[in-house]
């Protein structure tokens, strides 16, 4: 496992050095080189007025339909609330196996709960998410080790208990030792 390259894409400002940030967390558990890269999206099209929530799975194919040629992996970043049909909301979403995915800031603030802002715990939640959400393109399945990367997140703490890297199972899976 050992893709050319991941792209990340954001849809919207995230913060003056949080995207580097991000790559350089990517870049050090992939071993890959990590491109930013910023767009605009009309997300009308997207939205659903009886959710009042944004389509996860066509967000996906729109964020599939935009990876730059030759680029390993992409990765779109949102801060809009996320859903599939079959889940009350969603952090993120990928296509198992494929090349694309996608995360959101949306639910993964302390303000969303009532808390004070944490800009800290904030960029720590969106790298887990990320980094969830690529392996899942490289194959990854939901992991039983409870500090894994790759553990389902069903609440905003589940991700928190979690590290920002994969457990030695899935470190094998990826082929890396």
């Amino acid at each position: 496992m050992n893709p050319s390259s991941i792209t990340i894409i954001s849809f919207g400002h995230f913060g003056k050095n949080f995207p580097d940030k991000l790559a350089d967390a990517v870049a050090s558990v992939f071993h890959c080189s990590v491109h930013l890269k910023e767009a605009h999206l009309d997300l009308s099209d997207f939205y659903d007025a009886g959710r009042r929530q944004y389509n996860g799975d066509k967000l996906l194919k729109e964020v599939d339909s935009l990876k730059p040629e030759g680029s390993g992996k992409i990765i779109g970043l949102f801060n809009v609330d996320l859903f599939i049909p079959i889940l009350t909301f969603i952090y993120g979403q990928a296509q198992l196996g494929g090349r694309s995915a996608i995360a959101s800031f949306y639910r993964l603030s302390n303000e969303r709960y009532g808390l004070a802002a944490d800009d800290q715990k904030l960029r720590e939640r969106l790298i887990k998410e990320v980094i969830h959400e690529l392996g899942h393109t490289f194959g990854l399945i939901h992991c039983t080790v409870s500090t894994c990367v790759m553990r389902s997140s069903t609440y905003v703490e589940d991700i928190d208990q979690k590290e920002a890297r994969f457990c030695n199972d899935c470190r094998i899976l990826l082929g890396q030792k």
